[in-house]
C-alpha cells in the first residue's frame, strides 16, 4: 500500500507563504486522486484541494481558490500545496490523502475517511 509523508509546515505571519509537500512511497499506483485536507482545533476536517494525478485536473475549496495551488511532480511521487496570502484562519493541521477514485467524485469519499492519509504537518499563521 502507499505511504504518505507531509512536510513543509511551520509558523508564518499573515500574508506570508508556505509550500507543503507530500511524498508518496510504496505501492503508489492506487493514488490517482491526491488531496490536501486541513483540520483546525475544534473544527471538522475540510478539504482544501485535490488533483487527479493522471490528467492534472485540480479542484479547490472556496476558501482555497485564488490563494492555494496544488501541483505534482510524478517523477518524485510528490504532491505540493503552495499557499499564499495566508490568514490566521488557515491555521490547522494539514493532511495529505490518496484515493483510487475519480477525483471529481472523491471529496465525499475522502470526507468519509476512505483513502490513505499522512500524519499531517502543522501550519500556524499569526
Amino acid at each position: 500500500h502507499v505511504q504518505l509523508v507531509e512536510s513543509g509546515g511551520g509558523s508564518v505571519q499573515a500574508g506570508g507563504s508556505l509550500r507543503l509537500s507530500c511524498a508518496a512511497s510504496g505501492y503508489t499506483y492506487n493514488r490517482n486522486c491526491m488531496a490536501w485536507f486541513r483540520q483546525a482545533p475544534g473544527k471538522e476536517r475540510e478539504g482544501a484541494a485535490r488533483i487527479a494525478t493522471g490528467s492534472g485536473n485540480t479542484y479547490y475549496a472556496d476558501s482555497a481558490k485564488g490563494r492555494f495551488t496544488i501541483s505534482q511532480d510524478n517523477a518524485k511521487n510528490t504532491v505540493y500545496l503552495q499557499m499564499n496570502s495566508l490568514k490566521p484562519e488557515d491555521t490547522a493541521m494539514y493532511y495529505c490523502a490518496a484515493l483510487h477514485s475519480d477525483c471529481n467524485l472523491a471529496l465525499q469519499l475522502f470526507e468519509s475517511g476512505l483513502g490513505t492519509w499522512g500524519q499531517g504537518t502543522q501550519v500556524t499563521v499569526s
